[in-house]
């Protein structure tokens, strides 16, 4: 297995910070890792989970959305709240097709075999958009994710949203109130038919796996069911006394994965193999 670090331009030039794991073999499958609201790279779990993948045959890239928070490499802290409050999921996508296109070039790494999309949560939605539009992209997993972005916040809020212009979210691992000023709103409003989850499920051509936790209670089993009904040839996978991060938690101070996040990392190669 070997790690390489590296960094491209993302979003208004910020950076997208990249860590690609590559496995013992030329021909090897990519796996890229979305992650989602108030996610990043180097949550918890994420370095083995990218372990496993490369042990198990399948290259692994990881990355920070530009505006995700986080300035800086190899921090967990959101020191950049500024760039939190400007997101959009239009710039998320904008850094993701980048991302493809990064790895597609051949410019660092061998281009892949195939490209997998594993997007959690937020990051499904994400994935979902972009495995729609994105003929690059081979097969798509999501992990929890999400089936509708207005699910992100309270809708009751927006009126109160568009008349203060931000909003405070609170993140109970850091303490910390991030702010969403309303350019997340006015996205979603003005680029509707672009940002619509579901019309995309319906649409997209490629293999598709859902795995979802039953004891999910951030993002219910229940949006994964609504998926799946969009998209009927899917492949759903409901992973028992699993909660939203398939009970890893961050930090993570062992050496191995929680078995339901085992399980999924099981399923997800499988299915890359297919």
């Amino acid at each position: 297995m070997i790690l390489q670090k590296t960094q491209i331009p993302g979003s208004e030039k910020k950076p997208v910070f990249i860590d690609y794991i590559m496995a013992d073999r030329t021909d090897a499958p990519l796996a890229i890792f979305v992650h989602g609201f108030k996610g990043f790279k180097d949550w918890g779990t994420h370095h083995l989970v990218a372990q496993y993948f490369a042990d198990n045959g399948c290259s692994f890239l990881k990355f920070n959305f530009s505006h995700n928070g986080m300035s800086k490499e190899g921090i967990d802290v959101f020191d950049d709240l500024e760039a939190f409050a400007h997101n959009t999921f239009s710039k998320e996508l904008n850094d993701l097709n980048e991302v493809i296109t990064y790895v597609k070039s051949g410019n660092d790494f061998p281009p892949p075999s195939k490209i997998i999309l594993v997007g959690h949560s937020l990051g499904g939605g994400i994935s979902i958009l972009q495995t729609n539009t994105d003929a690059r992209v081979d097969k798509l997993v999501t992990w929890a994710s999400i089936s509708n972005f207005r699910g992100l916040w309270n809708v009751d809020y927006e009126s109160y949203w568009k008349k203060e212009g931000v909003i405070y979210m609170s993140n109970s691992r850091t303490n910390q109130q991030m702010p969403l000023y309303l350019d997340v709103l006015t996205d979603l409003e003005e680029n509707a038919e672009k940002l619509d989850l579901l019309e995309a499920a319906r649409s997209l051509k490629q293999p598709w796996l859902i795995i979802h936790g039953d004891a999910d209670t951030i993002v219910t089993v229940e949006q994964a069911q609504l998926l799946k009904r969009q998209h009927p040839t899917s492949y759903l996978m409901v992973l028992e006394n699993a909660d939203h991060v398939f009970n890893a938690r961050h930090p993570w101070l062992e050496d191995f994965l929680p078995e339901a996040l085992k399980q999924a990392c099981d399923s997800t190669i499988s299915f890359i193999r297919q």
